[in-house]
């Protein structure tokens, strides 16, 4: 599952081999892997929600008051 809605980032979704039934998330930029999930997923939709969530966080500026 790849999606460009998102340009310059794409955002990967694909089931891991351990442990089996569960999905990780890749997110790109340009193509150069930028952050992978570090914890399985139950489903491709949650994977999936949880790697926009991250690429929302790389759009929005950062907090002036925090160090």
């Amino acid at each position: 599952m790849s999606d460009n809605e998102f340009y310059p980032f794409s955002i990967e979704v694909a089931p891991l081999n351990s442990p089996k039934g569960k999905f990780g998330w890749a997110i790109r930029k340009h193509g150069k892997l930028l952050e992978r999930s570090d914890r399985p997923h139950d489903s491709e939709e949650r994977a999936y929600a949880s790697a926009t969530q991250a690429v929302e966080r790389a759009f929005r500026p950062a907090d002036p008051r925090r160090r």
